[in-house]
């Protein structure tokens, strides 16, 4: 049998027409979820052996924006051949924060990741939307996601950065660009404008406590509001162990 494909262009990019709408004379294949654990499992391995800029974007963070991806996935019934390999491969090229073409990292991401996939036997009718969602996932870029799936995958990576994990990547990153802990005269910001370039609890104020109002699922805003709940406790113990005068 011979597989005749056709492309054509979308709002992000090429894709691949099928025979999902029954076009005749294009037959299409069945990807079942077997196939969908041996794309994971090859995803995983050629994640694994990709170098890693700092300790907060390893396989460990991969792995939790995975089962988080999974979970919201769910919960919107969205397509699992998109958002699970653009789970996996979202941070198959990273940049240091620091970096002057950080913003580009997920764009780099999508298209070195769109060319993993077609090395596989993964659908090439899908490759489009998975390179969407990696490259909108970035903070950095500043991208809207166009999909449910963009949504899910942006919004689980999001999530990694709040609660106890999120804490922890944060002073992990912040030991990396070698910054202070925190201003030694106004720790939380009070009367200035804060300064994640200098000190690392600013980041919190910066960009963490506003990560909720960015979400786009119901399912990811309410585990984020959970987070956000922790991450104020241990500020406020935070403050009393270095003798602040109180919080933002």
């Amino acid at each position: 049998m011979h597989l005749r494909v056709v492309i054509h262009f979308t709002e992000y990019g090429f894709s691949y027409k099928t025979n999902l709408n029954n076009d005749p004379g294009i037959p299409g294949s069945i990807f079942t979820m077997d196939d969908l654990q041996i794309i994971e499992e090859r995803c995983r391995e050629w994640i694994k052996n990709k170098a890693v800029t700092d300790s907060a974007h390893d396989i460990a963070h991969i792995e939790r924006v995975v089962r988080s991806t999974r979970e919201i996935g769910k919960e919107e019934q969205a397509d699992s051949e998109v958002i699970i390999p653009a789970a996996w491969l979202h941070d198959c090229i990273i940049l240091p924060k620091n970096h002057p073409d950080r913003e580009k990292a997920s764009t780099l991401a999508a298209q070195k990741a769109a060319e993993f996939l077609s090395t596989l036997d993964f659908p090439a009718n899908k490759i489009p939307a998975v390179a969407h969602a990696i490259e909108a996932h970035s903070f950095s870029a500043g991208l809207a996601p166009k999909t449910i799936e963009a949504k899910i995958v942006q919004d689980a990576d999001r999530l990694d950065a709040l609660g106890a994990i999120g804490i922890a990547r944060c002073f992990s990153v912040g030991g990396v660009l070698n910054n202070s802990m925190y201003h030694p005269d106004d720790p939380f910001a009070k009367e200035r404008e804060p300064d994640d370039s200098k000190w690392t609890v600013d980041h919190f104020y910066k960009k963490l406590f506003r990560l909720p109002e960015l979400l786009n699922t119901d399912a990811a805003k309410y585990i984020a509001r959970k987070r956000i709940e922790y991450m104020k406790v241990f500020l406020a113990q935070l403050s009393t162990e270095i003798g602040s005068s109180g919080l933002n």
